[in-house]
């Protein structure tokens, strides 16, 4: 194995020396327990001499049904690293899915983030294949593998199938937001909503809508992470089998290359996401996971990027929950190459960032074909003409807050209404049923205390459903409010991640039932009528109410060190790039 950095005899510069080979290449007591012990699987003497380990980092697990299929999909990653002259070996990390997982998946992004970084730096791995897809396994495998920064890339394992359900194409998430307010509001029957269950998710894979999965796999793909194509192709469609194999392959290379993470994720690359993101319609969780992605290898990134670089981008993806089709449609259509050909065209990306395959994001995307311009729509008829992420300032949000546009009622987005408090989740979740809760259409709903420290794990319960009796009124949207988050498949005039959150003593724990609220999206401020006096009077008597109860744990790790939205929760002491320098011997 050859171990040095010196010229061959063709006078072209030697490879790197492989990490692997600190463990496996030395004739001492130390390499043959290592070879020893993986030798009990049945791995051949050849492949431990100059070929490239390549880690498969699997989040599959039965209670993340998002990632269910991720046995079969590893093992086509499996067979093209073989092919390439690699040896896989593939390894489970903690795998955070937000369909079952209690109290939020956000709390355990940045364990599952740790799991990966650890399990990285820790092993004998060149290079290493993500296999990523439920909401928060994507950021966590790249923040995890950004701290290591060897050469690694992508496999997401794509959105299910369009729901179907009474003849017509129903989207994941999106449907159950929309028949539970049908319900409350007395136009379908408990047995009806019941009945659409099985309408909405009908094949393995990720939601089908533009939710939090179907946007990070577009944001890895526009950051270069991946291969061409990875974010949309249907979890059951073959050439999904086909990208991993090719990942599987790809990677090998890459190792050889020493093309690592932060090689592909530049300040420019991020601005690319950035871009993207208000192109397709894409979910306001982006703006968390980015920041701590970028955060990883100290690229710096601030909330008003998102309005200097994205507020004026169209959304040009006609998806649900903005739109009208779904995931299946968006690959059929072209897909986000063809997201990225508009926006280059328009010259709206950094065309020259490099990707995972060896080349620039124009040389993949220039010549992208769109097969339906209403699915994927061009510049000159957009969804929404500024369709990047909203950043709200003011009094009640000082470091800031979020509102997607393409998910907000127009007529919403200037707007002053008396507050209407909800001082806990559980609280919201009695007093909404209340027929005689004082609120009306104008109304501002305010939920606190669901922040990161707050819940803790900042729960995607910001699209607060709406009072009952003005459901029944045919009122479908109101401003709401709160330090949480929300779903990506899921709409309305709602404004979100208030920082500093209520739990820390934002302005935001001091709002009180029939303060005067004004929001205005257009100047970006969002003001609580109300005195800064009054306002440090409301919250020292707060304050001197407080108790800290010591819950132990992880929990405990967790809100003593994860920072708030606007750093991108991640904990304090993981910020940065570690690197993947070898660990010390085991014996």
């Amino acid at each position: 194995m050859n171990q040095d950095n010196k010229s061959n005899k063709s006078g072209s510069p030697a490879q790197k020396p492989l990490r692997s080979a600190q463990w496996f290449g030395a004739q001492d007591k130390n390499g043959f327990m290592y070879r020893s012990w993986m030798k009990n699987q049945g791995i051949p003497e050849h492949h431990f001499h100059g070929k490239p380990i390549i880690g498969i980092c699997n989040t599959w697990s039965e209670l993340t049904p998002c990632n269910s299929s991720f046995r079969e999909l590893a093992e086509s990653v499996r067979r093209g690293i073989l092919e390439a002259g690699g040896v896989p070996v593939e390894f489970p990390v903690f795998s955070n899915g937000e369909s079952n997982l209690r109290p939020s998946a956000m709390l355990t992004r940045n364990l599952a983030a740790m799991d990966v970084e650890e399990s990285i730096r820790g092993n004998p791995i060149d290079g290493v294949v993500l296999l990523v897809g439920c909401d928060k396994t994507t950021p966590a495998l790249v923040m995890g593998a950004a701290s290591c920064d060897l050469p690694t890339i992508v496999v997401t394992g794509g959105p299910m199938l369009n729901g179907k359900h009474k003849g017509k194409d129903v989207g994941s998430g999106t449907l159950v937001w929309r028949m539970s307010e049908d319900y409350k509001a007395g136009k379908i029957s408990l047995q009806e909503f019941m009945d659409a269950e099985a309408d909405m998710s009908r094949s393995t894979g990720t939601c089908n809508t533009m939710g939090t999965a179907s946007t990070m796999a577009c944001m890895v793909e526009s950051l270069g992470l991946s291969l061409p194509q990875n974010a949309a192709i249907p979890a059951v469609d073959s050439r999904r089998k086909t990208l991993a194999y090719a990942s599987g392959m790809r990677i090998v290379s890459m190792v050889n290359e020493d093309l690592c993470l932060s090689k592909l994720i530049t300040r420019d690359s991020v601005i690319n996401a950035i871009r993207t993101n208000a192109a397709i319609g894409g979910s306001t969780n982006a703006v968390i996971h980015l920041k701590a992605i970028a955060a990883r290898l100290d690229i710096p990134l601030a909330l008003d990027d998102w309005h200097s670089y994205g507020h004026q981008i169209p959304t040009l993806v006609n998806l649900q929950p903005s739109g009208e089709f779904l995931m299946e449609d968006f690959y059929y259509a072209g897909g986000l190459p063809a997201v990225l050909k508009r926006l280059g065209d328009a010259n709206l990306l950094h065309k020259d960032c490099l990707t995972a395959n060896g080349k620039t994001l124009w040389e993949n995307n220039r010549d992208a074909p769109c097969y339906n311009d209403n699915v994927i729509r061009p510049l000159t008829n957009p969804l929404c003409d500024n369709g990047g992420i909203c950043i709200l300032r003011g009094n009640l949000a000082p470091r800031g807050a979020v509102l997607k546009p393409s998910a907000a009622s127009p007529h919403l987005m200037k707007h002053r209404g008396r507050a209407v408090v909800f001082e806990s989740f559980d609280h919201y979740k009695t007093r909404i049923m209340d027929d005689d809760l004082d609120v009306d259409a104008n109304s501002v709903m305010v939920l606190k205390n669901c922040g990161p420290k707050g819940y803790p794990g900042m729960p995607e319960v910001g699209n607060m459903g709406l009072p009952p009796k003005l459901l029944k009124q045919g009122i479908t949207d109101m401003v709401r409010i709160s330090d949480a988050r929300m779903s990506g498949t899921a709409f309305g005039t709602v404004v979100l991640h208030v920082a500093p959150e209520a739990q820390e003593f934002g302005p935001l724990a001091a709002v009180q039932d029939g303060d005067w609220i004004a929001l205005d999206a257009a100047n970006g401020s969002l003001e609580l009528e109300v005195s800064d006096s009054d306002i440090d009077k409301r919250l020292a008597a707060l304050r001197a109410q407080q108790s800290s109860p010591k819950t132990g744990g992880y929990l405990q790790l967790y809100i003593e060190h994860v920072m708030q939205a606007d750093e991108g929760c991640d904990f304090d002491f993981l910020v940065g790039c570690r690197g993947a320098a070898v660990p010390s011997h085991s014996h």
